[in-house]
């Protein structure tokens, strides 16, 4: 049986959120919180595939925690929930990094369709791709480990694990990955150097050696 999507829900109303968890948890796995404060550590530690959050919290307002996931580069998308209804209200939220807005009260199917929304619109990006066990979103410059940790890649680190992950069944030589992802016109060492580092910060076989030709990415034989 396939598992349920993880979502992040971020409600300090106890009444309302006790009915949105149960009507959440018949499609997901949800993960409550209701402050922004351990809701951002929680984001910042494990994957989500959608989060919803309510704008106005304790401590932290949802529009200052959208932004700062988004200054995190945390591109998971997120449905703002508010009982502020103007165009500027609406506005301020989606321009913080909220990728859809829902208007308290709202009717559950509808929410649950918008988040059917999201979370397609999100996969037919193509943005994360899969290493072995390992999940991988270039344009978060983000790794996810089987365990649940996330990881944060270097610009160089990424554009280096970018390209390998574009065609992962390709051996790049070493030439190859200093054209590709090495704009600076750095010598051959420093292939070595950021597949060390990227090793270092994840598993050692995320990027194989192929003897005599280069690396790509996944298992040794």
């Amino acid at each position: 049986m396939p598992t349920k999507p993880r979502l992040l829900y971020v409600e300090d109303e106890d009444a309302i959120a006790a009915m949105v968890v149960e009507v959440l948890s018949e499609q997901y796995l949800v993960d409550h919180f209701d402050n922004g404060e351990e809701a951002l550590r929680a984001a910042l530690t494990r994957p989500y595939e959608v989060m919803v959050i309510d704008r106005r919290l304790p401590g932290m307002e949802g529009t200052e925690l959208v932004e700062r996931l988004r200054t995190a580069h945390i591109n998971t998308p997120v449905l703002l929930l508010t009982a502020l209804s103007t165009v500027s209200d609406k506005v301020a939220g989606l321009d913080g990094g909220a990728n859809d807005y829902l208007v308290k009260p709202f009717d559950f199917e509808e929410l649950l369709a918008r988040l059917r929304s999201l979370r397609r619109a999100f996969r037919t990006t193509g943005s994360r791709r899969h290493i072995d066990d390992w999940s991988y979103v270039p344009e978060s410059r983000t790794l996810f480990s089987p365990y649940g940790d996330r990881i944060s890649l270097t610009e160089q680190e990424n554009r280096l694990l970018d390209l390998l992950t574009s065609n992962p069944d390709h051996v790049y030589s070493r030439e190859e990955l200093l054209e590709g992802a090495f704009p600076g016109g750095e010598s051959k060492a420093a292939v070595e150097t950021y597949v060390h580092y990227i090793r270092a910060k994840s598993d050692r076989y995320l990027i194989e050696t192929v003897r005599g030709r280069g690396y790509r990415v996944g298992h040794p034989d």
